[in-house]
């Protein structure tokens, strides 16, 4: 069973910037992926990022795209998620996920079968 302990979220100002951190339990290994969601009050989780984690290849969601990086350090199992220029409306509780088994990138919170604990990203205008 892996698990993904999150970190970093908060509060912040409009264009101000935030690092979320995901660290696996376990050290990933071929098709293994991570995803960032996000889910804003009232709403379904929503995609915002995903990495392959053998080759970094990475996707992101239309509104972030320019201002999120993810990324991953392999000697550390963990991922990252870079906010930039953050907006109000990027306020969300954010989770971390992975797949053991992605072929290609997964948009559906149902491809993933590990999900971190979500954390709070507060952007004030």
């Amino acid at each position: 069973q892996v698990q993904l302990v999150e970190s970093g979220g908060g509060l912040v100002q409009a264009g101000g910037s935030l690092r979320l951190s995901c660290t696996t339990s376990e050290r990933p290994s071929g098709t293994f992926a991570m995803a960032w969601f996000r889910q804003f009050s009232g709403k379904e989780r929503q995609f915002v990022a995903h990495i392959m984690w053998n080759t970094g290849a990475a996707a992101y969601t239309g509104p972030v795209r320019g201002r999120f990086s993810i990324s991953r350090d392999v000697l550390k199992n963990t991922a990252y998620l870079q906010m930039n220029n953050l907006k109000p409306e990027d306020t969300a509780v954010y989770y971390c996920a992975a797949s053991p088994r992605a072929q290609s990138v997964k948009l559906m919170p149902r491809d993933y079968e590990y999900w971190g604990q979500g954390t709070q990203v507060t952007v004030s205008s």
